[in-house]
């Protein structure tokens, strides 16, 4: 695994390893440990600019190539990610904290969603379209939009790099990817040199390693990519979705939510415990999915209450590497800091501690909080950690209400005993995406994922990957001729 660290701690630009030229150097650490995995020379404006440019001229002759001949790319890359699973498992356990369990989820998504990508490069189709012209024939086609920006987060770096930039390669574009600085390998050059080795051409895939302190907006102003891909913060999407609208671009954003698991009076409550343990504590909470509010019926609640505060004082925290961990240390010192701050103000606000984690270095132990006040703003926000608010309601529409109550609408689920009063409930929720009787926490290669209010902007995977990263153009032949009036 270290070799890793060493061989991709690098720019990759024009189908060349170099280092940055950039005056500072981002440090990867083992947020478990604190120990450095690596030290990347940060890229320039000059970098981005070179990055970009090899990217457009890379794509003509991608995009002009047999599809059938591109999906071939994608099938050994499959085929290198089986290879050295346990090894970039490894790396995620180490680059970013994820415990065994979550690494092997990461990358079963990720392998899914790269089968996915290699029947994606067959599945642009053309329409032909009647005119009120005589004579006239109506083509259109799909074709890709020439160049995507990706920036990717920490949580998941590896899938959510790979679900942007296969799908994006695998239509004919070219790509730039910029990693999160905390998971520069893991999300960025990984997969640069996946794709390396399964025979993409050079120039097509750039992955430059910097921060916005180097390079400012000049990733998203740039003239060359048509389509940004941003997965984050809705405070950091808010901003790249206002400098894509004034440069004319697209942006498919996927942020942050605050998502809520609801447990109806009819529900069996043991399933429902274990779906919303797993919905809030895995990855240590650090999921834009997590289920950070858990409503509970008032019917029901004692006994739920009971059950989940039982399971969730079982749940290991430690090492990483360990296979009997659950929960890991947060990504940094920062996070950390923010999270036990979140648990502070809730008990200052009123809230009663059920479950109270300490937090030692990076690693943050569960907390259980209920009775936090209906106003506090800490309902309505995002928490980035291993922490939960237990909220009782009485009745449906009570508890549509408070699941509404937020500025966010990316995810959530509801358990019942009947199937059909879950789908109505779900119905009511403004929200992208809702699962009934299961945890919050989910994505598959085939359906839409994405978020309402300010959770995202677009979707991605299936079809509407392919609305992300091509685009159509009308092209008209008059076979006979047109009666023009001047």
């Amino acid at each position: 695994m270290s070799s890793y660290f060493t061989d991709l701690a690098r720019q990759y630009i024009d189908g060349e390893w170099r280092p940055g030229s950039g005056s500072w150097d981002v440090i990867d650490f083992n947020p478990y440990d604190d120990e450095k995995l690596a030290s990347i020379t940060v890229a320039t404006v000059d970098e981005v600019d070179q990055a970009y440019r090899a990217a457009a001229r890379a794509q003509k002759q991608w995009a002009a190539t047999n599809p059938y001949t591109r999906r071939a790319v994608f099938e050994r890359a499959l085929r290198l990610i089986e290879d050295r699973e346990q090894e970039i498992a490894d790396l995620i356990i180490a680059e970013l904290g994820g415990t065994r369990v979550k690494a092997g989820f990461e990358l079963h998504l990720a392998k899914e969603f790269l089968r996915e990508s290699i029947h994606l490069a067959l599945r642009p189709e053309g329409r032909l379209l009647p005119s009120p012209t005589d004579g006239k024939e109506n083509r259109v086609y799909r074709v890709p939009v020439g160049v995507v920006g990706v920036i990717s987060p920490f949580n998941f770096p590896f899938l959510l790099s790979l679900k942007s930039v296969a799908p994006a390669l695998a239509l004919g574009n070219g790509v730039v990817l910029k990693p999160h600085q905390n998971t520069p390998i893991a999300g960025g050059t990984l997969l640069a040199k996946i794709f390396e080795e399964a025979g993409l051409p050079g120039g097509l895939l750039n992955v430059v390693v910097t921060d916005i302190a180097e390079i400012g907006d000049a990733f998203i102003e740039h003239p060359v990519p048509k389509v940004i891909s941003f997965t984050g913060s809705d405070k950091t999407g808010r901003h790249v979705a206002t400098v894509c609208a004034q440069n004319f671009k697209r942006a498919v954003l996927e942020l942050g939510g605050n998502s809520a698991l609801v447990v109806l009076d009819d529900a069996d409550i043991d399933y429902a415990v274990d779906a919303a343990v797993f919905s809030r504590f895995v990855h240590q909470g650090q999921v834009c999915m997590a289920a950070n509010r858990v409503l509970v019926d008032a019917s029901v609640a004692d006994e739920f209450t009971e059950k989940f505060v039982a399971k969730v004082r079982t749940l290991k925290v430690g090492d990483p590497r360990d296979p009997e961990t659950v929960i890991g240390p947060v990504i940094n010192s920062a996070q950390a800091n923010a999270v036990s701050g979140t648990v502070r103000q809730a008990i200052a606000e009123g809230a009663t501690a059920l479950v109270h984690g300490s937090t030692t270095d990076n690693l943050v132990e569960p907390s259980v909080l209920t009775g936090l006040p209906a106003d506090s703003a800490l309902l309505r926000q995002e928490v980035f950690g291993p922490v939960v608010f237990l909220v009782p309601f009485d009745g449906e529409e009570e508890a549509v209400r408070i699941v509404n109550d937020t500025p966010y609408g990316l995810s959530g689920a509801v358990h019942t005993g009947d199937i059909e009063r879950g789908v109505a409930f779900a119905k009511q929720i403004d929200t992208g995406m809702f699962h009934v009787n299961d945890g919050t926490v989910h994505d598959e290669p085939l359906v839409p994922f994405g978020g309402e209010k300010q959770s995202g902007i677009g979707r991605l995977n299936g079809e509407t990957t392919l609305e992300a990263f091509t685009t159509v153009k009308w092209i008209s032949v008059q076979h006979g001729r047109s009666g023009f009036p001047f």
